[in-house]
């Protein structure tokens, strides 16, 4: 109880020298306010977030896929049923061989500095994203044009449905305002302008007076960057508004603050070696397990796992069951879901296998094999920590010795295409499931780490991406899960082990209504800001 108390102390301490650092633009009140200036409804708020993009705020590279941009308007966007609706743009249309789009945009809009957007800035924005080889996959796109001040045509090199969720998730960047230092300094058409960021710190962001759209009611926001337990304490010393939990806080109350517990597809499961061992990768890392390569030991650990019991013994109570990366989306196929905790059916599908228990050891043999491997996770990463000892302990009854392992993602990357790993995925746009899962991707970055190869699965793949609207392709991503015979999930070839879908947890000060929040993406915080316009004292 001392050391926490004394944490919890340094904790306060060094939220209050943030806060007390700040420029004159977000120094706080000298005088100490009275009751009734505590109860007035601020128009500024104080978030604490965790994770600080380290690259800045600049589309190009990446920012604002996980949550609102801030300072950039999208062309398109999703509302909160996830259904795709115009932001920038008024209309768009796709040809009938799927290879052309025009996006018509419009007139009335001005970048935080008073400049027009044009069509020439979404092109300048689209290629340079192209031709930066950051996370913004572009590869699909083969020229975009200036039809006209208000018209932009993409044209593509093959039909890709999933091209539409590029419009969605990039921000546009002002041609006449774009250099080297943008990322710490953007300019954009978006809600909110920057006034001030500190590294490390805090971020500082006022409304956009030129948006076009409706704006926030809130004149001011500052993001504190706090770790967990600095978050916390700011929660309790009432130091903030808004603040990011771990759910080993979560059974905590905090005066004025509420626990908000919101849905996502922020997933965490167990990636298999599929393949047997005997490759290497170019760098030399070996490729395949003779363990994890037997269907049946990934079919029993698929449905020996309670994921209820994890839930309630490592997330408190607060998660979903998982059994694809993409659970509760539209694209989601709900015939994914299997039984679980079942040690009996385990048992059944490993002995009909060959895999025979030693009774002297407790681990089970095949032809000499024993099955047994090692599970790797991120070292720094409480939950995937507790969720890897959790599940080695429920399959020990079962005869599979799991034997975990910490490591950074460097070790990760040099043991994953041998030895299971936790990960974690969840995003809004279906083609992270062709990442992890085309035969394509064997082996490319952290996407298809376990070599896994389906030609069902990867033809389904094929015409998802090649269908012209996104109604159509969802049955193809639906088939690709499970179409009665085979597919990707746990209940065809179960490349992975799906565990659980982490609730994302905030404290909020009482009175604070942050809107519908729509099924959360994977990484806590910036999710929450898909709606910051929204967001108000409740009446």
């Amino acid at each position: 109880m001392k050391k926490y108390s004394r944490m919890l102390l340094l904790a306060v301490l060094a939220v209050t020298v943030v806060l007390a650092g700040c420029t004159s633009s977000s120094k706080p009140t000298e005088e100490k306010p009275s009751e009734d200036q505590e109860t007035e409804k601020k128009d500024e708020l104080v978030l604490a977030f965790n994770n600080e993009p380290d690259a800045g705020f600049d589309p190009i590279t990446g920012w604002g896929r996980y949550g609102s941009p801030l300072f950039q308007s999208t062309l398109l966007k999703r509302n909160d049923d996830l259904e795709i609706v115009h932001d920038l743009a008024t209309d768009y249309e796709v040809s009938e061989d799927g290879k052309t789009w025009t996006v018509q945009l419009r007139d009335d809009v001005q970048f935080s500095d008073g400049e027009p957007l044009t069509a020439d800035d979404v092109v300048f924005t689209f290629e340079k994203a192209a031709a930066s080889g950051s996370v913004v996959d572009l590869n699909a796109l083969e020229k975009v044009e200036a039809i006209d001040e208000t018209t932009v045509e993409f044209t593509l090199e093959e039909p890709q449905s999933t091209f539409v969720n590029n419009l969605v998730a990039t921000g546009i960047v002002p041609e006449h305002a774009y250099d080297e230092n943008y990322a710490e300094n953007p300019i954009g058409s978006g809600p909110f302008k920057m006034i001030q960021w500190d590294r490390g710190q805090q971020l500082i962001v006022e409304v956009n007076e030129n948006y076009y759209d409706k704006k926030s009611e809130f004149n001011k926001l500052t993001f504190l960057f706090l770790n967990e337990d600095a978050a916390f304490a700011a929660a309790q010393a009432g130091k903030v508004d808004f603040a990011y939990i771990p759910p080993a806080f979560s059974q905590k109350e905090v005066p004025g603050m509420k626990l908000e517990v919101l849905e996502t597809v922020d997933n965490r499961g167990i990636v298999f070696p599929y393949v047997p061992s005997g490759e290497e990768t170019e760098e030399g890392y070996p490729i395949g397990n003779d363990v994890t390569a037997d269907p049946a030991i990934r079919h029993a650990i698929n449905i020996a796992v309670d994921r209820e019991a994890l839930i309630d013994g490592v997330l408190e109570g607060y998660g979903t069951p998982a059994y694809t990366s993409a659970d509760e989306l539209p694209w989601w196929n709900p015939e994914t879901v299997i039984e679980d905790g079942d040690l009996e059916g385990a048992e059944e599908i490993l002995e009909e296998a060959g895999w025979i228990m030693n009774e002297k050891s407790g681990v089970r043999e095949k032809n000499g094999l024993k099955a047994e491997f090692e599970l790797y996770y991120l070292a720094d990463d409480e939950i995937r920590q507790s969720l890897s000892i959790a599940v080695a302990d429920m399959l020990k009854p079962l005869g599979i010795q799991v034997n975990v392992e910490g490591g950074s993602w460097d070790v990760l990357g040099q043991k994953m295409a041998s030895q299971p790993v936790l990960m974690g995925w969840g995003s809004h746009d279906p083609h992270e499931l062709y990442n992890i899962y085309s035969a394509n991707n064997a082996g490319v970055e952290f996407f298809n780490t376990g070599y896994y190869k389906n030609e069902k699965v990867d033809e389904y793949f094929e015409k998802a991406l090649r269908a012209t609207s996104e109604e159509e392709a969802i049955e193809y991503w639906k088939k690709a899960q499970w179409d009665g015979e085979t597919g990707l999930s746990g209940k065809g070839d179960a490349p992975w082990a799906w565990l659980v879908n982490i609730n994302h947890l905030y404290l909020v000060k009482e009175g604070l209504d942050i809107g519908d929040q729509r099924i959360h993406v994977h990484g806590h915080a910036w999710p929450s800001t898909d709606n910051l316009v929204d967001w108000k004292w409740e009446s």
